[in-house]
């Protein structure tokens, strides 16, 4: 979708559909009342009858019949003024994108909201507006072969903009846009199907993303792996005849020597990376899970919505389009992006329960369940990231059942080692809507993990297997600042919502996005 901003009179706006957003049982906005002005009192009139409330998601579609510039204005509900959050703004542009849509649109205006939240500058507002528009429009349709010209698709979006935000409208429009077609891009990735979209097809779109001003790539094969003892990714990719792949990508904004970590920690500071004008060195580094199709193995998976586990890969997808983003955004930061690319299938060679694999670290692990195969493959991508002397590491991974148990979809489980990372990580989760919630990271839980035979064991049991699986991640990053995000819970939906999709919802990655510019900004 093609996002513009302008200023102007909104009588006089000239458009497909003019949107305008509503608060719960008040009365019309300004702007509003200069259409109603126009349209004689046809705005208010629906007030007046209770046709319209303008209660959240609510719509009411008005032909103008040629009194106004505009075709046809949408009102579109945000709720009550004093429970409006920056979210509302993303819900209400996903709705509207989709009224607009089944009107036969090809575009729309909408008026910048008159209402203000506390500490939330017209930039971010701007921001949620351009995602919600744009994700609200998603649609996946390559493998229909019923489409031809029939499909409805919103093309274009026009923010009108008072002249006094301009600017910052500008640049929140530039941020939403990068954001939002970077979990375009997952829920791309994350929909085709597996014979499709292979650890080979992961490295290809790799490839494209590598060519993106500051964007450099390394491909390991499986030779490069077994000459470095990566025995864990390599002992998961056994079961598969696709070749697995550890993808390392790399974008260096510009003037980006070292992170842009305002603050650091003492243990970083004592792990070498040191202070130069008061930042830790090194870069930040990404880790996704990017298993192309997860039988889970030998302990194979109920046939039960099996087919889902094509999008096991979803935190490596989550990565790639992160550093796209950022080098679109040209952002002051040196980002690395791991994943460690492969199937995890049954088969002849295939890993087996009991089986004893050495890691990149010189860890051993007893794997005892084949389908907890995703820790085992970010033991290998977290040990390599550690060697790149970061500021810190993030991974992100649908690693466990246990984070829906939990927390169910509407959260993302974190855990860390370092407050202050934490902190910022859940500070760009608010902001993207994306939100985060702490779980404990206790070494008690770790005898849950002790092996007769081995360092550890890759599953802990029933009980506390979020933390159990996290716990066993942390053991691979030594005193390296790092936090874990499971989005396990949130990156399916069974149900379409505002701006999210059914099935691959791409959430974590607007986070990720938003928490990058938020260094950024700090560099």
């Amino acid at each position: 979708m093609d996002v513009t901003v302008k200023h102007g009179r909104v009588e006089s706006e000239r458009a497909e559909v003019l949107v305008l957003l509503q608060a719960e049982d008040e009365p019309l906005s300004e702007d509003a009342n200069r259409i109603d002005r126009v349209l004689r009192g046809g705005l208010r009139e629906l007030l007046k009858s209770g046709e319209f409330h303008g209660k959240p998601l609510q719509t009411a579609l008005v032909h103008t019949h040629g009194l106004a510039a505009a075709k046809r204005v949408l009102l579109v509900g945000i709720g009550k003024r004093q429970d409006a959050k920056l979210d509302t703004f993303r819900q209400a542009l996903g709705t509207a994108v989709k009224r607009v849509r089944q009107a036969g649109a090809r575009g729309f205006t909408v008026v910048f909201p008159r209402i203000t939240l506390p500490k939330t500058p017209p930039l971010q507002i701007a921001q949620a507006m351009a995602e919600g528009a744009i994700l609200g429009g998603y649609q996946f349709t390559q493998y229909r072969s019923q489409n031809g010209e029939d499909l409805k698709t919103v093309e274009r979006m026009t923010l009108l903009a008072p002249d006094a935000a301009g600017g910052d409208v500008q640049t929140g429009v530039r941020q939403g846009v990068a954001a939002a077609e970077a979990a375009w891009f997952v829920r791309d990735l994350c929909n085709h199907p597996s014979n499709v979209m292979t650890p080979s097809r992961i490295a290809m779109e790799a490839r494209r993303i590598a060519k993106e001003r500051g964007v450099s790539l390394k491909i390991l094969e499986r030779r490069d792996m077994e000459r470095l003892g990566m025995g864990a990714l390599l002992g998961v990719a056994r079961g598969s005849h696709e070749a697995p792949k550890f993808l390392i990508l790399e974008y260096r904004g510009p003037g980006a020597r070292s992170s842009a970590f305002a603050a650091g920690s003492e243990t970083s500071r004592q792990n070498g990376r040191g202070r130069n004008g008061g930042r830790p060195r090194g870069p930040i580094v990404l880790v996704g899970k990017t298993i192309t199709f997860d039988t889970g193995g030998i302990s194979l998976k109920p046939a039960e919505n099996m087919e889902q586990m094509k999008a096991d890969m979803t935190g490596g997808a989550e990565v790639l389009a992160t550093v796209r983003a950022v080098a679109r955004l040209r952002l002051p930061i040196h980002v690395i992006g791991i994943l460690p690319a492969t199937e995890n299938m049954p088969g002849g060679n295939a890993m087996k329960p009991g089986d004893i694999v050495t890691t990149l670290s010189g860890k051993t692990v007893e794997v005892q369940n084949t389908d907890a195969e995703g820790r085992l493959i970010l033991a290998d991508g977290l040990a390599y990231a550690t060697r790149l002397k970061p500021a810190a590491v993030v991974d992100i991974a649908t690693l466990t059942g246990a984070c829906m148990v939990a927390l169910g979809q509407f959260a993302i489980g974190m855990f860390g080692n370092e407050a202050w990372l934490k902190e910022r990580i859940a500070a760009a989760g608010q902001t993207a809507g994306e939100r985060v919630w702490e779980m404990p990271l206790w070494d008690d839980y770790f005898e849950q993990l002790r092996s007769d035979v081995a360092d550890m064991r890759n599953i802990g049991g029933r009980g506390g297997g979020m933390i159990t699986a996290a716990l066993f991640l942390s053991k691979f990053v030594g005193d390296v600042p790092w936090v874990h995000l499971d989005i396990a819970s949130t990156d399916w939906s069974e149900r379409e919502r505002a701006y999210i999709s059914k099935g691959p919802t791409a959430i974590g990655t607007r986070l990720l996005i938003q928490f990058l510019i938020n260094e950024g900004t700090r560099a």
